[in-house]
């Protein structure tokens, strides 16, 4: 909860790729706030108010995810809303004659993107989601302690870029 507000003030793609994170920790404790707050609040040292309030956001955080069909996969409406500002800003940026910085980050990263459509379910996805969810899988495969391979990183170097540079616009 913490972590979430002062990373959406401070980057978008980082807000998102924590709140992928968060969703899928929900979902590996069934959805079960009190296990949450048992096995895995503990750690980070929260005073009582603190636990009660965290408690508090991953219970509406579980709550939501079962209201919403999401206990399997899928976003919170929520975070499925901040995907669609973040594309609805990257379309105004392409739009905007004066970006020049953005555009061009934007065609370097364009062979990535595409590349990302191709794959899976990824089609109809739109760019910055696909951006993100490079970006998610990418951590945790890190988290995982897998390296990446250097034309992963490579391919996901321009993405990288090109969401910077959005925050920066933004």
């Amino acid at each position: 909860m913490y972590i979430a507000k002062k990373l959406r003030s401070q980057s978008v793609s980082a807000y998102l790729i924590y709140m992928y994170q968060v969703e899928d920790l929900v979902r590996a404790y069934g959805l079960d706030a009190d296990r949450i707050a048992a096995e895995y609040l503990p750690r980070f040292g929260y005073s009582e108010q603190q636990m009660k309030e965290v408690r508090e956001w991953y219970e509406s955080l579980a709550r939501m995810m079962k209201e919403e069909g999401k206990e399997q996969s899928g976003h919170l409406r929520v975070v499925q809303n901040t995907l669609d500002l973040l594309e609805d800003h990257h379309k105004e940026l392409l739009a905007d004659q004066d970006e020049h910085d953005y555009r061009a980050a934007y065609y370097k990263a364009l062979p990535q993107i595409v590349a990302l459509r191709q794959q899976g379910n990824n089609r109809d996805k739109a760019e910055m989601e696909n951006c993100i969810d490079a970006l998610y899988g990418a951590t945790l495969l890190k988290m995982q302690g897998k390296e990446l391979s250097a034309a992963t990183q490579a391919a996901l170097k321009p993405i990288s870029e090109l969401l910077s540079k959005i925050e920066v616009s933004g």
